[in-house]
């Protein structure tokens, strides 16, 4: 269900991506207006309802690669140039995709642990799911697991969620300026 979703996300961010190409693809236009462009008109349409997904590795990559596609087009570099992503992203003053991903999830997360106890649940808030019998293979990737990597990831402790201040700051990624 999620690659599904990864896919359409993707595709909504290229169609906002080609509805924009005459900004994004004017030479003359600075870099700093077309990444803020960009973060301001295209990767919102790539990211939303992320903040609820179960990502995998592969989903991640999926996003990296649209992005970073979109990012190469827009400041006039192809992959036969040999300059790496961080330095497009830093020309283009956009921080990475998955970090932004990361970002929302453990906003939302925030949201969720700071809920009064009768509030409703979400599909991706809830703990188990119930009456699912395990099929073969190997276990599906839970949200909570997903948005406990994170936490581990940037060493924050869950219960600094009711610390709301804080709680922003530490889990905020700043675009590169």
């Amino acid at each position: 269900m999620i690659d599904e979703d990864v896919t359409h996300r993707i595709k909504a961010g290229w169609l906002k991506w080609r509805s924009a190409t005459g900004v994004l693809c004017d030479k003359k236009m600075p870099n700093k207006i077309k990444g803020k462009f960009y973060r301001t008109a295209v990767r919102p349409a790539m990211i939303y309802g992320s903040e609820c997904w179960a990502t995998k590795v592969q989903h991640m990559h999926k996003m990296n690669v649209a992005e970073m596609r979109m990012l190469r087009w827009m400041s006039d570099h192809t992959r036969l140039d040999k300059i790496r992503n961080e330095h497009i992203r830093q020309k283009m003053h956009v921080a990475p995709i998955e970090d932004k991903i990361r970002e929302g999830r453990l906003r939302w997360f925030g949201h969720v642990r700071r809920r009064p106890p009768g509030a409703p649940v979400r599909k991706c808030d809830s703990l188990v799911v119930e009456g699912k019998k395990r099929g073969r293979g190997r276990p599906r990737i839970t949200w909570r697991e997903v948005v406990s990597k994170d936490l581990h990831m940037l060493d924050i402790e869950p219960d600094l969620a009711f610390d709301r201040a804080t709680w922003r700051q530490k889990i905020h990624i700043a675009d590169p300026a």
